[in-house]
């Protein structure tokens, strides 16, 4: 039982980074100024990235 909740836990984790890869301009312009959307774009991307990666990590890790 508790497998197959971290593995949920991990793939919601992934999921949430390659939203956060992908769609790092959309929310930027939503939250952020004209001047602040390339570095707040590409800090969600790295955010994005090191969440995916630790998302796969706690899969790989736990089968």
């Amino acid at each position: 039982m508790f497998q197959l909740i971290v593995k949920l836990i991990g793939l919601l984790m992934i999921l949430c980074g390659v939203i956060l890869i992908y769609d790092a301009r959309i929310i930027t312009k939503r939250f952020f100024g004209f001047g602040d959307q390339n570095e707040a774009s590409s800090g969600l991307k790295i955010l994005g990235f090191v969440l995916s990666m630790l998302g796969a990590l706690a899969i790989y890790f736990l089968i």
